[in-house]
């Protein structure tokens, strides 16, 4: 617990609070969420931790990328997407792994990851401090790190 306090510590909080619908600060705000993406990515190589690719469309409205998570020393790698929500960032985005769906409980129709019960009261707790970077490593990787086992345990995963 206190090496995720560590990390987490290294990703920037984000100062405007602004959505996609919000013109010229949105603009700010996705500005903040790169240089937040950028820190993280940079901290996480910098640990020989990187586990993510992550690019938006480019309006900022539209994420796409891949993530890959090691178990029992196999690389299983899988295809992230996500739209910024016109109520962003109040609520955050809902995260993607499409080609899980169906092959676990803590998932939603099509492919969306369950995270409201643990992540959502953080994020709530959090805005506008929280961005892009803190789902990732708050969200994706905890649930990356809980999941994964499971479906290999399970068979729905085989390694690639």
């Amino acid at each position: 617990m206190a090496d995720m306090k560590e990390k987490i510590k290294k990703i920037p909080l984000l100062k405007t609070n602004a959505g996609p619908r919000d013109g010229e600060a949105w603009v700010q705000r996705l500005k903040e969420e790169y240089e937040s993406l950028i820190a993280y990515v940079e901290a996480n190589k910098a640990a020989d931790s990187h586990w993510f690719n992550l690019e938006s469309n480019e309006t900022g409205t539209r994420w796409y990328g891949t993530v890959w998570y090691y178990h029992e020393q196999v690389k299983y790698e899988f295809d992230l997407e996500f739209d910024i929500p016109v109520t962003y960032p109040q609520n955050p985005p809902e995260l993607a792994l499409p080609e899980l769906e169906g092959k676990t409980l803590k998932m939603y129709r099509g492919g969306k990851i369950c995270l409201t019960v643990h992540f959502h009261p953080l994020w709530s707790r959090n805005v506008p401090k929280f961005g892009i970077a803190h789902a990732m490593a708050l969200g994706m990787g905890p649930w990356l790190a809980a999941e994964v086992p499971h479906m290999v345990r399970e068979g729905y995963l085989k390694p690639q």
